[in-house]
């Protein structure tokens, strides 16, 4: 990577046209790739509901490494399609990526999800952002400013509006599996600002393939123990194959390329919307309760994204008014 007048710049051409310069100092995201963040919620929103039918059926266990196998194998295709190669030589990389962002997060919230109600584990997600921000600047790749800050607090009150948060008896299994969620959440922190120096060095195909398949890896000795007690019913094969497909292999992949144009925090932004999607998809489409909660929260969450982001709309407007005689 190289620094140029204030600007972050991945040396690699991850590329293809995405290495853009971003502002180091001036962290604004375009409209664009506001939307595309936005976009990638409501993929990843799904997520919870096909995990709630596919779950219960086949154990956690099993079903994370049949989404990330499918993952694998849909990016391993576009790897071959694209005529890309496996970058072997960052293997060491690929798996310390591999297992912050996808294998241990996936593992700790599979666990606590049987202790704690998926409300508080949402809410306890949305501290990524908080991991990630400190962390993105203790890298030095981008900045800690009070208006993100700010932005995490509106996010956590929206998520907390959102999934309606009901009392909870702290036993020890409770303690126990918030801090599982709250390592999960610092766990994906940690390795955003990582993953957008990985793309000084790979592309981001070869980084969403290389990370799933060294995840698979690590996740198939707990699916093989869990496997005689599966049952593979025709839903949650189709759950997991949109989930693998879908909002694991083609989702990531979208992720890292938005990555390349904004930075670390920035990208994280889509822990709050995911709620709201995650919400919204199970009213439509499995008849849950849909609370008042979801509008005040939704519009907190908008607008803990764009503090987070520095997205304003209205900001190629403001520059064409300061820019007249």
């Amino acid at each position: 990577m190289t620094w140029n007048k204030g600007f972050y710049r991945p040396t690699d051409a991850p590329a293809t046209s995405d290495a853009q310069a971003v502002p180091h100092n001036r962290p604004l995201v375009k409209t664009k790739y506001f939307a595309q963040l936005i976009a990638l919620s409501a993929l990843w929103g799904a997520s919870f509901m096909l995990i709630r039918i596919a779950s219960p059926l086949l154990g956690p266990n099993v079903m994370a490494a049949l989404r990330i196998g499918l993952a694998t194998v849909t990016l391993a295709v576009l790897m071959r399609v694209m005529r890309h190669r496996w970058p072997l030589k960052h293997w060491r990389e690929l798996i310390l990526l591999g297992l912050l962002s996808v294998a241990l997060p996936f593992s700790l919230f599979a666990w606590a999800a049987l202790q704690l109600p998926a409300g508080y584990s949402a809410l306890l997600n949305t501290t990524a952002v908080v991991f990630g921000i400190f962390c993105a600047a203790w890298l030095k790749e981008d900045t800690l400013t009070v208006r993100k800050l700010v932005g995490c607090v509106c996010g956590f009150a929206g998520v907390a509006l959102i999934v309606g948060l009901g009392p909870v008896e702290p036993s020890p299994q409770v303690i126990l599996a918030a801090l599982a969620c709250t390592a999960a959440s610092a766990c994906y922190g940690i390795s955003t600002p990582l993953m957008k120096r990985a793309l000084s060095r790979m592309q981001p195909l070869e980084i969403a393939a290389g990370i799933h398949a060294v995840s698979l890896v690590m996740l198939l000795p707990g699916a093989a123990w869990s496997w005689p007690q599966a049952q593979f019913t025709p839903g949650a094969l189709a759950a997991v194959v949109v989930m693998g497909v879908v909002t694991s292999g083609l989702a990531y992949w979208m992720h890292i390329r938005i990555m390349v144009h904004v930075s670390p925090v920035a990208a994280m932004s889509p822990t709050f919307m995911i709620p709201v999607f995650g919400v919204t998809w199970g009213h439509l489409f499995l008849g849950e309760q849909l609370s008042t909660g979801i509008y005040y929260g939704g519009a907190l969450v908008l607008l803990a994204s764009a503090l987070v982001t520095g997205f304003n709309p209205w900001q190629k407007w403001l520059d064409a008014v300061d820019a007249k005689p």
